[in-house]
């Protein structure tokens, strides 16, 4: 199961009802955050989650709507008496930029792993998330990302006895451990049927709408797509500043062939975004607004099931 969290929505500004962005999951015991603009504190305190166990910060980009919120944070990190390391993902510039933000930062308890995105598209496996990278279209150098938990094959108590693996070994191979014995090599393959359908979040933002978006968006349980205009007189501006309107972003949704679209990173102009999803959801009917604590469980395909 993956907890997933709307922090913020805003873009340019917080206003009072509303934060800058920021994504927030947790998994297994362990959370990660996908930008953090200003406010960011105040939106998990507001949600009720903790920052202790957040490892891994991912920055789509660097502009101070997605960033600004980082110094303050660490600090809040610090004195909850983290010492376990810090592993911060982001563009090409990573940790020149952390590093001047850090000014007013200085003295952490704990390192900072920096993991720079060197490429159009870039993989990380993180506790258990199977992050990617991949470049979009931004007046800046900029990434959109994807979260996938995936899902091992079940066990086969038939496969195992026919192997002839004594069961003191089922549990570590189940935990894809290789085990080395006298009777030879057991590998978790010998006992796991195909891998089945894990989890996918996509999360996109500050960009124009192009083909990465819609190829590593493909299948997604939610795509969390930026939608800076909802009005129809503010398409030219959004090509300009090279943002989206709510029905690109959900044209991408319809060709990616996601299951969930929310939309995010409005403009400060756009004061009632949800007056303009009836139109939007001509183009894609599963499509919500985001607002600040908008949450989300996304289950195993099996688990669902089971409710």
């Amino acid at each position: 199961m993956l907890d997933v969290c709307l922090l913020g929505t805003g873009g340019m500004m917080p206003l009072p009802r509303r934060w800058l962005t920021a994504l927030m999951t947790r998994y297994n015991g362990s959370s990660l955050l996908i930008d953090c603009g200003e406010g960011t504190q105040v939106a998990i305190k507001e949600k009720g989650w903790s920052f202790k166990p957040i490892d891994v910060i991912c920055f789509t980009h660097y502009h101070g709507d997605h960033i600004s919120g980082l110094p303050g944070l660490l600090l809040t990190m610090g004195n909850a008496e983290r010492t376990e390391p810090l592993i911060l993902i982001g563009p090409k510039g990573l940790e020149r930029v952390v590093s001047a933000l850090r000014v007013i930062a200085p003295e952490l308890p704990f390192p900072i792993e920096y993991r720079e995105i060197t490429s159009n598209v870039q993989e990380f496996e993180i506790n258990g998330y199977y992050i990617t990278a991949f470049r979009v279209n931004h007046n800046v150098l900029c990434y959109g990302y994807t979260l996938q938990l995936k899902r091992q094959g079940k066990f086969s108590v038939e496969q195992a006895q026919k192997c002839g693996i004594p069961i003191q070994y089922w549990n570590r191979l189940q935990k894809g451990q290789v085990i080395e014995t006298q009777q030879g090599v057991f590998r978790p393959e010998m006992v796991l049927g195909p891998e089945r359908k894990g989890i996918k979040l996509a999360y996109t933002t500050d960009t124009r709408p192009v083909k990465a978006i819609e190829e590593y968006a493909s299948g997604s349980d939610l795509f969390i797509c930026e939608g800076m205009y909802g009005e129809p007189d503010k398409e030219a501006k959004a090509k300009e500043y090279k943002h989206m309107t709510f029905k690109e972003a959900a044209s991408l949704a319809k060709k990616a062939g996601v299951k969930e679209l929310w939309l995010t990173h409005y403009s400060p102009s756009l004061v009632r975004p949800e007056e303009y999803i009836p139109e939007t959801r001509k183009i894609f009917p599963n499509c919500f607004p985001g607002k600040d604590g908008k949450s989300i469980e996304l289950v195993f395909e099996d688990e669902e099931e089971k409710k």
